[in-house]
């Protein structure tokens, strides 16, 4: 009997050694600033999108020459490039009036042509994408602004920043480049615009009437229903998205001049139109999210089973019921969540706490162990709702840096990080 529990003994022991250990964490590097004043900056585009051109030399920023309220229609914002090969060199390649402090210009790259770029502008008193070649100084516009680009760079969301500058001005654009259609609670002609770049064809991909039946129930006589927040899955095949609904939205501009009360639905469709489905039961909502590189997975910081209490949660489409919440009581709050290129590891940061300083953690999926990369100090005059500086992080494609935008040494800047995997 001893001997044969000695053998079990040693055959557990075996094969807890042959267990594999978990990937270890990369290194990450002390920031560093690419951008300098005496005018702010800002990364070009949202978290979690790419900054840095196909061949890894230019990160794409925005030069800002105010901060402390919403940009106006005629303030106008620098398109530039920092040259990472030659000394940060800084290049300005154009400039826009389609901007704002969160979401920037929505510039993108796009890998079909060298020195080709797209973002958002407004010419001619319309809202557009301007697609620029900085490199010859070739444009072509196109009559929708972007709000999401597939990894080819062929496919883009586009969508109305004039309804959004109603219902969340700091992520809408100002002037009248848009009908905002305010008379419209359920457009049925406006939402989810599917765009080709490279032939200027588009279709209507999913309007707000369409997803109505899912969406919060409006009860006043003056509400407003509206999408917002789109990516795209790497495989181009889904798109992930926020609809939201406004009571009495007249009266909320009345009090204040903005909407300040609203209500959330996490949304995914397939980029052909099928398949519209919701990602959580009522009261979840949603906030923030990034697509795997697998393009099932998604991570969405939203109310775990409803409560106040933000979250952050990850499943698969089409396998909702199996949401799962990552580290509970740790990362119980609303950040800016992305994945590693390799799909391993998240990170996320969140807003400043009572002292004024944003945290940044890194998670590793496989046992939900997460370690620091640290706390950024946000001066006074860079809180103001509409122009607050979030670090908004994003991974360069092969892993090796973290860019993000930063006011902890006293200015609006840009910051890269070195990332060494081991």
């Amino acid at each position: 009997m001893n001997r044969i529990f000695l053998i079990c003994a040693g055959l557990l022991a075996l094969l807890a050694s042959c267990k594999k250990s978990p990937a270890p964490f990369p290194e990450v590097g002390e920031p560093y600033a690419i951008t300098q004043g005496p005018e702010d900056h800002l990364l070009a585009n949202y978290f979690g999108i790419n900054a840095w051109s196909p061949d890894g030399r230019y990160v794409c920023v925005l030069g800002v020459g105010f901060t402390g309220r919403l940009p106006e229609e005629n303030d106008k914002a620098t398109v530039a490039l920092v040259d990472l090969a030659d000394n940060m060199r800084y290049i300005p390649i154009g400039s826009t009036t389609a901007w704002n402090f969160q979401e920037a210009a929505m510039f993108h790259w796009l890998p079909w042509e060298d020195g080709l770029c797209a973002f958002n502008d407004c010419r001619d008193g319309r809202f557009v994408t301007v697609l620029l070649n900085w490199k010859s100084g070739e444009e072509r516009i196109l009559p929708r602004p972007i709000s999401a680009v597939d990894a080819s760079g062929e496919w883009a969301i586009s969508l109305n920043y004039a309804r959004l500058r109603v219902c969340r001005p700091d992520y809408g654009y100002a002037g009248e480049g848009q009908d905002p259609l305010l008379d419209e609670v359920w457009p049925e002609d406006d939402g989810l615009w599917l765009v080709n770049l490279k032939t200027g064809e588009e279709k209507l991909l999913l309007s707000v009437a369409d997803a109505r039946e899912r969406m919060p129930r409006i009860t006043s006589e003056d509400g407003l229903a509206y999408f917002c927040h789109t990516i795209i899955s790497p495989d181009a095949g889904k798109v992930f998205f926020l609809a939201r609904t406004v009571q009495d939205f007249k009266a909320q501009l009345s009090e204040r001049g903005y909407v300040y009360n609203w209500d959330t639905v996490s949304m995914t469709v397939n980029t052909d139109g099928t398949d519209l489905r919701r990602c959580f039961m009522d009261g979840w909502k949603g906030s923030h999210f990034n697509w795997n590189p697998d393009s099932e997975t998604l991570v969405v910081t939203a109310r775990w089973n409803g409560n106040q209490t933000w979250s952050h949660v990850i499943f698969k489409v089409g396998e909702e019921d199996k949401v799962h919440q990552l580290a509970p009581g740790i990362m119980d709050w609303d950040g800016h969540c992305i994945f590693s290129p390799n799909g391993k590891f998240i990170s996320s940061e969140g807003y400043w706490n009572k002292d004024g300083n944003r945290s940044w953690v890194l998670l590793r999926l496989e046992d939900e162990a997460l370690i620091s990369l640290g706390s950024f100090h946000v001066p006074e005059s860079y809180k103001e709702q509409y122009s607050r500086c979030d670090l908004h992080a994003r991974w360069r494609p092969d892993g090796s840096q973290m860019a993000f935008n930063s006011v902890h040494e006293g200015s609006r800047q840009v910051y890269l990080r070195d990332v060494k995997w081991k």
